[in-house]
């Protein structure tokens, strides 16, 4: 079995470095993975997304037009690939840069204030774990013991004083998922599918 999954949004939210996340883990578990990252020039601000295929079995091609998964930080990265998960796949949105609710309803959808959660632990930064716990509440393709063991294992010795805020943040998300929060945004109700 083979899992697609893309992180999008803007350069400096930390998406290369969950899709980093996520594809040590998959290693880590034994499997075959491949990550790839593409970001525009600038510094930060400018578009960044990965692609980490995770499969049981040896990956064809690195590329992916109609992922299982996808993880949106931002309403430009929405727009784009919110047409292109596959029927039946997930979506995991920031309806804290969103500002419109899911066109489609044939995915298992979570629409999270991840910023405002993020800001709740004290640390803007964390946005990228919470909207990752949220997907690995929603699309378990690695458990988040494994995910965490990662993190110790991985995380540069600069930042190992952030390890129980990047726990926190991923149970923060998944718990989000998995109680199906409705979060109100500006002229329009976000609400939670499945």
């Amino acid at each position: 079995m083979q899992t697609e999954i893309i992180l999008a949004g803007f350069g400096g939210q930390g998406i290369l470095f969950a899709g980093q996340l996520l594809a040590y883990a998959a290693m880590d578990a034994g499997r075959e993975v491949t990550w790839i990252p593409s970001y525009g020039p600038e510094m930060r601000g400018g578009t960044a997304n990965c692609t980490v295929i995770i499969s049981e079995e040896e990956i064809g091609a690195p590329t992916v037009r109609n992922p299982k998964a996808a993880l949106v930080f931002n309403l430009p990265s929405f727009d784009k690939y919110e047409p292109l998960v596959l029927p039946g796949g997930v979506l995991i949105a920031n309806a804290s840069l969103i500002n419109r609710s899911f066109q489609r309803s044939d995915l298992t959808t979570v629409m999270l204030p991840a910023n405002e959660i993020a800001e709740a632990l004290g640390d803007k930064r964390m946005t990228n774990m919470v909207m990752l716990g949220a997907l690995l509440q929603k699309l378990p393709v690695l458990s988040f013991a494994a995910v965490e063991k990662t993190l110790q294992d991985h995380l540069p010795s600069r930042h190992k004083h952030l390890l129980a805020m990047n726990f926190e943040a991923l149970k923060r998300g998944a718990e989000f998922a998995e109680r199906g929060v409705q979060t109100t945004i500006p002229n329009e109700q976000v609400t939670f599918n499945e």
